[in-house]
């Protein structure tokens, strides 16, 4: 049990014509309902996020072959085209929303598409989707200072609950940024788990605050889906990805470094 690998897949929009910024990371409907055939056909067992960390909290067994279907922001076809597949085959999955994003009295305009309204995140609630957090205005958590990330974690856990009348367990980090810090943060702010991105499967010695996710976008042709499921050639398909993060993620600390040594000299 302690070494099953799990794949938790990232979607984002689900969308016949999504927009520019959108599209690289969005799936049509069809893509979608042919990913969720193959996971039943495959004798894959759904689960949310809550459902797995849990299990691996407390040492209790796995379903047969466990998956996790997330999706990151809130976008509205999560509702048209997602709702109705998950419902027809009985699957579980997670929402991780960006309060800030989604229509309604919080929205601060920043979303990047046709984003869920709260209406509709609490149909999704209430036919099964784990909602979870996702920050209040998807900023990279790791470049805040320590008041405005609590800020970003506070207002988006509240927001939740005072909407759905539950307070999120699950949090995933926008843009996969994350570091000790944000993860401590993120823990005292009382999420009791969080999704990385990574591009690996999950395994309990990640952790509940680290837990890898696999990233499914518009050009991950169906052969390539069966791999991410099944855990082949996962580092060969995101080689590229990897190569940047990388890269990025030493320009990303040598700025937190200059930022560190400029407030120390105020």
């Amino acid at each position: 049990m302690s070494d099953t690998r799990v794949p938790i897949l990232m979607y984002h929009s689900v969308a016949t014509a999504p927009n520019d910024p959108t599209r690289a990371l969005s799936v049509t409907p069809e893509a979608f309902a042919e990913h969720m055939a193959m996971i039943g056909d495959l004798g894959f067992t759904p689960v949310d996020t809550a459902e797995l960390a849990a299990r691996w909290r407390s040492g209790g067994p796995l379903p047969e072959r466990p998956v996790l279907i997330t999706f990151d922001d809130g976008y509205e076809g999560v509702h048209r085209h997602a709702l109705p597949v998950l419902a027809r085959h009985g699957f579980a999955a997670t929402l991780f929303v960006s309060t800030g994003w989604i229509k309604g009295a919080y929205d601060t305009g920043g979303g990047l598409d046709t984003m869920l309204d709260w209406p509709q995140v609490r149909e999704l609630a209430g036919r099964g989707v784990e909602i979870g957090g996702h920050s209040h205005t998807h900023p990279q958590l790791d470049q805040l200072d320590d008041a405005t990330l609590r800020s970003e974690l506070i207002r988006c856990k509240e927001i939740v609950a005072d909407e759905l009348g539950t307070a999120p367990a699950s949090f995933a980090y926008p843009y996969g940024y994350s570091s000790r810090r944000v993860r401590r943060a993120v823990r005292d702010a009382g999420f009791a788990q969080a999704l990385a991105v990574g591009n690996g499967l999950a395994r309990r010695r990640q952790g509940p605050y680290a837990l890898q996710r696999v990233t499914v976008r518009r050009g991950t042709g169906i052969k390539e889906f069966e791999q991410l499921l099944e855990g082949r050639a996962i580092a060969r398909a995101f080689a590229r990805d990897r190569a940047l993060t990388k890269g990025y993620a030493v320009l990303r600390r040598a700025r937190q470094v200059r930022r560190k040594a400029i407030r120390s000299r105020v």
